[in-house]
């Protein structure tokens, strides 16, 4: 610890221009010279301080691409093609290889020694590893908060919740893949002392719930309507709300309610019950801010709101012509002059990626590598079987395994739930909209069937370059992204970004935090929805059923239900790994194995003219492709060795 908080302990005390989105708020950052070298004139304006505090905002890694190609999704979800793909975090943890995080550039936990740069506009730059820098960098502005004399009422607000609310955002980054760590809440000296302990991820989550509280009182709802805002209209979507204050209050503390960080970690959780057990406590103090945050955003006065789910094409993700916003437009944006994508439901973002950068890496790491079909990296995120038949349920809203469900293992692609067609690739899916050359034409409409051209086969090339699942995602990357329909090429304007934080989830975790408490008629005086109400909010969006009778009776089978629209909602978001981690379920089966669908075509179904959900097929079945060995010291990742041997008070993770 004291090696990291020494790298920083000589940082300067300018207030820093850096970039916020495609604009760096000039009337902000248009400080005084004298300021990057004076501490009085660093902190005496609002104009100086914000640019202070810019840096904050500037760490915060890009999950998707702060590397060439990079995994996030690290549960049951998915699973990497074999060849390039063995070389991932994905692979590594699936091996329970842990250590893997920290000697990996290829996600946002790690960047390699001397990549970091908190000034940089690179998005390779920046890692979760920026947290000490930046917790330091807000303590020294909270301890100088006193300097800013020269500034109304409502600037001095703006600026003291923005360095509350980032100080508590990185700890309670750290903490969902650590445990608990020092809340480190002054500067510490260069001569130390540096004897901080490491607290329980419920003491440390406390920390930060006060500063979350404490920034929501003083965070407008939107920036536009400040009188600051006004100055830069159209340029404030990226800053810290008072609802993101309130999502992340309710995030820190129903995580700290969950089963992990009540009971500790421990196998068997599924069938002893442990998984249901909240402190219910901890959930109630979640619930009163996310309702908090609901009533915000349902009053109007905030700029988020649920995106529509309104599609003339929904293989083609063509936003139906009413359609005030898109659901597409959370994670990607195209022929809008590269527009950071979030839509009206990104609540927390980094900065704005540069122009056509994504299409450097991520825009190509999801669909089919054969014949080089999808061009450049041979590294494909494909979603598991698994994970495709738990989440994805049936359009009336039961899941697949429910004997009412209506769902017809001779017709599995049919009735589903809306967001399966917007989201997977199935067996006849129309992958390429442009003609192909005769080389491509078998592969104009995918065959993922048992032994189509799709999957693996005695064919190395085909084995490392198809669909291991019988699936493809297009989820946060159109299928468009190809060497035909050239989306991703500079033509298409294609920006992609995953938001930290979207209106669906407070409404996800409101409805957890309520099952945990009482069960589906939960309700909190904050707000008018009860937790069933969230769940079926969300399934409204999209046209599927709510959530039915019988999983009201019982509230843990109504917890299971929550969590299943959890998987749905936000499949391949990255968030799937921290759920079932807190949920103990990380070691728990079928949570430790990933497949392959398994299935032949019927008859002579013409995929050219009819509509691939309708196609029938026979032996629908699973193969298990990995079975993950976890242990219970796998509900931590480990620290780096070089920081657990700098003082005694800051121990390893157990079992690492």
């Amino acid at each position: 610890m004291k090696k990291l908080f020494n790298q920083y302990i000589f940082m300067g005390m300018a207030a820093l221009s850096l970039a916020l989105g495609s604009v760096s708020c000039a009337d902000y950052l248009d400080k005084e010279p004298d300021s990057d070298v004076n501490p009085e004139m660093a902190f005496m304006n609002f104009t100086n301080f914000q640019g202070f505090v810019e840096e904050a905002y500037n760490c915060i890694p890009n999950k998707e691409s702060n590397f060439w190609c990079c995994t996030f999704n690290w549960g049951e979800d998915e699973i990497m093609n074999t060849g390039g793909g063995d070389s991932h975090v994905t692979a590594h943890f699936d091996l329970g290889d842990y250590r893997n995080w920290y000697s990996n550039d290829q996600s946002f936990l790690h960047r390699g020694s001397g990549s970091l740069n908190s000034t940089s506009n690179d998005k390779f730059a920046h890692s979760l590893e920026h947290a000490w820098y930046v917790i330091r960098k807000m303590n020294l502005g909270l301890e100088n908060i006193d300097k800013l004399t020269n500034a109304t009422q409502e600037e001095k607000n703006l600026i003291k919740g923005q360095l509350l609310f980032m100080r508590a955002w990185w700890h309670e980054e750290m903490i969902v893949w650590f445990g608990g760590m020092p809340y480190v809440d002054h500067v510490i000296p260069a001569d130390g002392p540096f004897d901080l302990p490491r607290l329980s991820f419920q003491e440390c989550a406390l920390r930060c719930a006060e500063d979350f509280r404490a920034a929501a009182d003083l965070l407008p709802d939107n920036w536009d309507n400040t009188t600051v805002g006004k100055k830069t209209l159209g340029k404030n979507d990226l800053r810290i709300t008072k609802v993101c204050a309130l999502g992340y209050l309710g995030k820190v503390l129903l995580w700290a309610a969950s089963p992990l960080n009540e009971k500790g970690a421990q196998t068997g959780a599924a069938k002893s019950g442990v998984t249901y057990q909240y402190n219910t406590e901890l959930a109630g103090r979640a619930a009163d801010a996310l309702a908090e945050a609901i009533a915000e955003i349902e009053s109007g006065r905030t700029p988020y709101s649920l995106a529509e789910f309104k599609y003339s094409d929904i293989y083609n993700h063509e936003a139906d012509k009413s359609a005030n916003s898109c659901f597409s437009d959370i994670f990607y944006t195209t022929g809008q002059s590269w527009k950071m994508p979030g839509s009206v439901e990104a609540i927390m973002r980094g900065p704005m990626p540069d122009i056509n950068g994504s299409n450097w890496n991520f825009t190509k790491l999801w669909g089919p590598k054969v014949n080089n079909l999808v061009e450049h990296d041979a590294i494909i995120h494909m979603p598991t079987a698994n994970y495709i038949n738990y989440a994805y349920g049936m359009a009336n809203g039961l899941p697949l395994d429910d004997p009412e469900s209506g769902f017809d293992p001779t017709h599995p692609f049919k009735d589903r739930d809306p967001r399966f067609y917007h989201d997977i690739m199935f067996d006849g899916f129309k992958f390429l909209n442009t003609t192909p050359g005769n080389d491509d034409k078998p592969f104009q409409y995918l065959e993922m069937f048992t032994g189509g051209n799709m999957v693996p086969t005695g064919d190395p090339a085909r084995s490392a370059n198809g669909s291991r699942t019988g699936y493809f995602c297009q989820k946060l990357v159109p299928h468009q992204c190809n060497r035909y329909d050239g989306m991703y090429n500079w033509g298409g304007a294609l920006q992609t970004y995953l938001p930290y934080m979207r209106v669906a989830d407070i409404y996800l975790m409101y409805a957890e935090a309520g099952a945990a408490i009482q069960g589906p008629a939960y309700k909190n005086n904050k707000c008018q929805r009860a937790a069933v109400d969230a769940i079926n909010l969300l399934r409204d969006r999209v046209g599927a059923g709510h959530v039915a009778e019988k999983y009201l009776m019982d509230k843990n089978k109504f917890m299971d239900e929550v969590r299943r629209e959890r998987a749905c909602e936000l499949a391949f978001e990255g968030f799937r790994w921290n759920d079932l981690q807190r949920w103990l379920l990380l070691t728990e089966y079928p949570y430790n194995v990933k497949t392959r669908q398994e299935f032949k075509r019927v008859g002579n179904f013409d995929y050219t003219k009819n509509d691939p959900r309708d196609a029938e097929v026979t032996g629908w079945s699973e193969t298990v492709i990995v079975e993950r060995d976890y242990a219970l010291k796998h509900y931590l990742l480990p620290l780096k060795n070089d920081d657990i041997y700098l003082y005694s008070e800051f121990p390893q993770n157990p079992g690492w």
